[in-house]
């Protein structure tokens, strides 16, 4: 089983392999218990939304790694991709920009309380 840190990069390996756009690596691990990290990337039609997704699919596979789920192929304006400890959003730029993840995570990040020093 790959390390999360692996399995990101693979995720962004795979998505370059097929020329995705604005790809973005979003660090959860603070924010969410339920995975770690979020790679968002943008294509630039249906047809290289799904082409990206099954190239993810396909190379995770080859790497011995799970795929739990694969959302939003009817559409393909957005398909999420669930590896686990790693989300995986394949956007059109239009949705992407719409949704806005990277800002909506951003200010989850910066909403979280800070952790309070102890006392020495």
């Amino acid at each position: 089983m790959l390390t999360t840190k692996k399995k990101t990069q693979a995720v962004v390996d795979a998505l370059e392999e097929i020329k995705a756009n604005n790809i973005t690596v979003i660090d959860t691990s603070k924010l969410s218990t339920m995975f770690e990290c979020m790679v968002i990337a943008s294509a630039q039609s249906t047809r290289q939304t799904k082409a990206l997704a099954d190239n993810v699919v396909a190379k995770l596979k080859e790497r011995g790694e799970q795929i739990y789920g694969r959302e939003g192929e009817e559409s393909g304006e957005w398909i999420l991709v669930d590896l686990g400890e790693v989300l995986v959003h394949i956007m059109q730029p239009a949705v992407r920009e719409y949704y806005n993840l990277e800002e909506l995570w951003s200010k989850a990040q910066a909403a979280r309380p800070k952790l309070a020093k102890s006392p020495k």
